[in-house]
């Protein structure tokens, strides 16, 4: 079992940054895979990023891609999210979400443990 705690949400001005943590507790955590994903009003939940357990490899969509970084520290059990070059469309809430690494991160099926979710909202 894991529970994830999301923090670091707010506003920001567009332009801004703002870095988002995924506290996780349980000992599986350096075993899961680490996924960031968010949903903006009236819109389906979308992959934003991912890392291996291992931090090893990681994976962006398109919308973030040179704006975003995923990475984790398993000594500490938290995964990150640092955004920068926010753009008022990245208004979302944010979820942390985790599972086991078995290879696949794009979907939301991948994943069975989920945190709260972190508002981020970006002003033009």
């Amino acid at each position: 079992q894991v529970q994830l705690v999301e923090s670091g949400g707010g506003l920001v001005q567009a332009g801004g940054s703002l870095r988002l943590s995924c506290a996780a507790s349980g000992r599986t955590f350096r075993s899961c895979a680490i996924g960031w994903f968010r949903q903006a009003p009236g819109k389906e939940r979308e992959f934003v990023a991912a890392i291996s357990w291992s931090g090893g490899s990681t994976y962006y969509a398109d919308s973030v891609k040179g704006r975003f970084t995923i990475s984790r520290d398993n000594a500490k059990n938290t995964g990150y999210l640092q955004m920068n070059s926010l753009k008022p469309e990245d208004t979302a809430v944010y979820y942390c979400a985790a599972d086991l690494d078995g290879g696949t991160y794009l979907l939301p099926i991948d994943y069975a443990y989920w945190g709260q979710g972190t508002q981020v909202t970006v002003s033009s």
